[in-house]
């Protein structure tokens, strides 16, 4: 019987500290930042233009932390309903593609910018959350770049980014209903693969 409270005592204070070491959503947004920028300052390749290596950076930091299911949906509107689970896959999968080798672009062209990270209030038991951030250029003006999160089983994810009160992700809602429109979910799915192909191939 020690032996069972012992081993109950241990389950309980390993999944305590699980939860004590979970970072906050501002935590988690400064931490993968400051991971990724000290990697490109030390990185010559990425910052002369090297799109591969930002890709695998981006793919190993930052893609663990976003939802681009949620992403997908939000950029779709309405239209998401059409698409059946297969189709949500392959949208999924190719704005997934399309926003990594965005991100990966931006990273290429690191110029020593840095980062303000505003206070974040979270009220407890809120789900959702904005992480409010500033990139700050010599000799120009700062930037506003905001991360929307929101808290899942497995921690906070990224489901939208806003630049300079532009949302990365219903930026592309138009262009992506003209398309479902005329050319049906299917139509949607070929034109992001096709865009896809272009940036591949201007990158080789």
């Amino acid at each position: 019987m020690k032996y069972f409270y012992s081993l109950l005592l241990g389950l309980v204070l390993s999944v305590s500290a699980a939860f004590a070491q979970e970072d906050s959503p501002d935590a988690l947004v400064k931490k993968v930042t400051e991971e990724v920028l000290t990697i490109v300052r030390q990185d010559k390749d990425i910052q002369s233009g090297n799109t591969r290596k930002a890709i695998e950076l981006v793919e190993a930091k930052v893609l663990p932390h976003f939802d681009f299911r949620r992403m997908t949906a939000l950029a779709m509107g309405r239209d998401w309903n059409k698409a059946n689970a297969e189709q949500k896959k392959r949208l999924t999968d190719e704005f997934n593609i399309l926003l990594v080798r965005t991100y990966s672009n931006a990273l290429t062209s690191y110029k020593d910018q840095t980062v303000r990270y505003k206070p974040t209030k979270l009220p407890a038991g809120d789900a959702d959350v904005v992480v409010k951030t500033e990139i700050l250029q010599p000799g120009g003006r700062p930037i506003q770049l905001d991360y929307a999160l929101e808290k899942q089983p497995d921690g906070w994810k990224v489901f939208d980014v806003i630049v300079a009160g532009v949302s990365l992700v219903t930026n592309y809602r138009d262009t992506f209903n003209q398309e479902v429109r005329a050319n049906g979910v299917d139509g949607l799915i070929k034109m992001l693969s096709d865009k896809n192909k272009q940036l591949e191939a201007g990158k080789k």
